[in-house]
């Protein structure tokens, strides 16, 4: 069993490869051992590319040799035909006779039909390895489904004294409280998730592009809160560098709670997951609501004598780290 825990953290480990291209799909991570000899590997492609067992299985240069092998997966095994053929139909094609599972998908299209079909054929499988484990690093995937909504994050900057921003601004360009590795930090962030997300404020005041422009990787769907639909036509998020959703009355009832809202609305749109990084007012909205699952906070080594305060907010910090000037701390939402 101890020998199928190492495997299946290194199915973790390649899985994060992903991270930010394979959305809808999760990120699963898979690898092909022989005679305790890993002989191949495989992470999902972005999407509409192989799934991780199908990279998997093609990276194994010796075919005979999956005759008398062990696939090791992080998430079960999809039986349906999506924009690629069904996983299973691959694993009992090539007659691999063990297969180890992380973690079930219940996801209605599979839901333990992929372990059903292995099964049916022969195969010999293993199911709930590291599972606690596994279900964390689909977190994204798992709230989706379980949810119907993104896994949402909240990211934030304030001062030492606890502002966000200061009373006014000379033009509409942000007023930096972190240093610029934690900006870069930030891009890194974005090119992980499906989506980020903020008010109307934040783009008359910041002109915000919410784009990876530190970082190499795929901008995120950009999306704006603006209720009236009097942002300016050629703001910055509105180019073309990214794909940008507009929130409006036409959207939600914003004589109702919106968090809920906006959440359901991002889970017909196929977002997974999404980063909301302001204002004030939309991060507070979501917090009044409980509709989050982190919180990324940084602090900076400025202050300011007054101005919009950070957000108030109850959560379980997990985890604290300092980058250069400024100190980050994550927190969940228990």
């Amino acid at each position: 069993m101890r020998q199928h825990d190492t495997y299946i953290k290194r199915c973790i480990a390649i899985a994060k490869n992903g991270l930010g291209s394979t959305a809808p799909n999760p990120m699963v991570g898979s690898i092909i051992v022989h005679n305790n000899l890993i002989i191949g590997e495989g992470y999902t492609s972005a999407y509409g590319g192989n799934h991780a067992e199908v990279n998997a299985i093609n990276s194994v240069e010796n075919k005979a040799l999956l005759k008398a092998a062990t696939l090791y997966v992080t998430l079960e095994p999809c039986s349906h035909f999506g924009k690629t053929p069904p996983c299973c139909d691959l694993i009992i094609k090539n007659n691999i006779p063990k297969v180890v599972i992380g973690c079930t998908d219940d996801n209605a299209l599979v839901a333990g039909k992929g372990i059903a079909k292995l099964k049916a054929s022969g195969c010999d499988v293993s199911v709930g390895i590291l599972e606690a484990e596994c279900k964390k690093h689909h977190k994204r995937f798992f709230t989706f489904h379980h949810k119907k909504r993104p896994y949402i994050i909240l990211k934030w900057a304030k001062t030492k004294n606890g502002y966000l921003s200061p009373p006014t601004k000379d033009n509409n360009e942000p007023v930096w409280i972190t240093n610029s590795y934690s900006r870069q930090l930030v891009h890194k962030w974005r090119a992980e998730e499906q989506a980020i997300l903020v008010g109307t404020n934040t783009v008359f005041e910041d002109s915000p592009n919410l784009t990876v422009r530190d970082w190499t990787g795929k901008n995120p769907i950009r999306v704006v809160i603006d209720k009236d639909l009097k942002l300016p036509k050629d703001a910055s998020v509105f180019n073309s560098d990214a794909k940008t959703l507009v929130i409006s009355e036409t959207t939600i009832d914003f004589k109702m709670p919106i968090a809920r809202q906006i959440a359901t609305f991002l889970h017909t749109e196929q977002i997974n997951s999404v980063i909301i990084e302001g204002g004030a007012k939309t991060l507070q909205t979501f917090i009044n609501e409980n509709l989050w699952d982190e919180a990324r906070v940084f602090t900076g080594a400025s202050t300011f004598e007054n101005g919009t305060k950070a957000p108030k907010f109850q959560g379980e910090q997990i985890s604290e780290e300092k980058i250069k000037t400024d100190t980050l701390r994550y927190y969940i939402n228990t």
